[in-house]
C-alpha cells in the first residue's frame, strides 16, 4: 500500500507552506524601491520589533492554528461518519442546519455526504466562507481598537510593525491568533459546507490575501489590486496612525467599513526619493 497525504493534513500543512513561500517571494521583490509604499529604510528603523521576533511569533501562531485545525478535521469527520454510519453525533444535526451544502466526503470509497459536488457548490462555500471570515474579522479587529485594554495588552503587538512587510502578516499576540484567525477560520469552514479538500484552496487563497494585504509593495498587474479595494494599500492605511480607527475590514471585503462609516478613502502618490505612498483623501475626517 502506498503512502497517502490526508486532505486533512494537507489542509492543515499546506496554508503554512504557501505563508513562507508567498511572503519569501515577496522579501526578493523587496528590492524595487519604486513599488514600495514605505523605503526600506523605514521598515528596519521605524518598526518596534526585530524580524527575528516576527518570525518565531508566526512559528507561533501557526503551530497553534495546526493543533487547532487537526482537532476540526477530526471532529467534523466524526460528525460525518457517526451520524450517516451510527445514526447519532453531538455534532451532526447542528451541522447540517448551519452548512448550506455538503460535498462529497469520501470514506473508504463511500459517498458520505451529497450532493455531489459541483462548480456552484464549491463557488457558493468560497463565497460563504469569505463572507463569514470577514464579519467576524471585521468585529473582533474593530473590538481590539475600541477596547484600551485589548489594544494595550493584545492587539497592539500587530501594530509594533508600522511598515507592515509580507511575513509579518501573521505576527500577532497569540490570543489574538486564536480568536481571529483560528476561530475565524474554524467558523468559515463550518458555516460554508466546505469539505477538508475544498479547504486546503481556500484557506491557501486567504493566507496568500493575507500576505499581500502586509507586503508593503504596489506591483503593476497585482490581480488583488484590480478585483479588491480591500488590497496592500488600503490595509498600510490602517497600520498608520492616521488610519488607525478605519479599516478594519480583512482580509477580502470593504463591506463592513463602508457600511459602519470607518472606510477611510486614500490616494496612491508618488514619494520624494522614489516609490508610493498611500495617503488619507483630502476630503476625509481628520480625527
Amino acid at each position: 500500500m502506498g503512502f497517502a497525504i490526508s486532505d486533512e493534513l494537507l489542509g492543515t500543512f499546506v496554508p503554512i507552506v504557501v505563508y513562507w513561500v508567498y511572503s519569501g517571494m515577496y522579501v526578493l521583490l523587496g528590492a524595487f524601491e519604486n513599488y514600495r509604499l514605505h523605503t526600506k529604510k523605514d521598515e528596519d528603523e521605524k518598526n518596534l520589533v526585530p524580524k527575528g521576533t516576527v518570525v518565531k511569533g508566526v512559528l507561533l501562531q501557526q503551530t497553534v492554528q495546526a493543533i487547532v485545525a487537526i482537532l476540526l478535521f477530526t471532529g467534523a469527520k466524526f460528525s460525518y461518519d457517526s451520524y450517516y454510519n451510527i445514526g447519532w453525533s453531538p455534532w451532526g444535526p447542528p451541522l447540517l442546519l448551519w452548512c448550506p451544502a455538503f460535498e462529497v466526503i469520501q470514506d473508504e470509497g463511500r459517498d458520505v455526504a451529497g450532493p455531489q459536488s459541483s462548480l456552484i457548490v464549491l463557488a457558493r462555500q468560497f463565497i460563504t466562507a469569505m463572507l463569514v471570515l470577514d464579519t467576524w474579522q471585521y468585529f473582533m479587529h474593530r473590538l481590539m481598537h475600541q477596547s484600551k485594554f485589548l489594544y494595550k495588552h493584545i492587539h497592539s503587538q500587530h501594530h509594533r510593525l508600522v511598515v507592515p512587510y509580507a511575513f509579518g502578516a501573521l505576527y500577532n499576540h497569540p490570543l489574538e491568533g486564536l480568536i481571529l484567525d483560528t476561530i475565524g477560520g474554524a467558523l468559515s469552514f463550518l458555516l460554508s459546507g466546505m469539505s477538508p479538500r475544498a479547504s486546503i484552496f481556500f484557506f491557501s487563497f486567504a493566507t496568500i490575501k493575507t500576505v499581500d494585504d502586509h507586503c508593503g509593495l504596489w506591483l503593476p498587474g497585482n490581480l488583488f489590486h484590480v478585483f479588491f479595494q480591500n488590497n496592500t494599500a488600503y490595509h498600510d492605511v490602517h497600520h498608520q496612525l492616521y488610519g488607525s480607527k478605519y479599516n478594519f475590514s480583512q482580509p477580502f471585503f470593504v463591506l463592513w467599513d463602508r457600511i459602519l462609516g470607518t472606510y477611510m478613502p486614500y490616494s496612491l502618490e508618488k514619494r520624494a526619493g522614489g516609490g508610493l505612498e498611500a495617503r488619507p483623501a483630502k476630503d476625509d475626517k481628520d480625527d
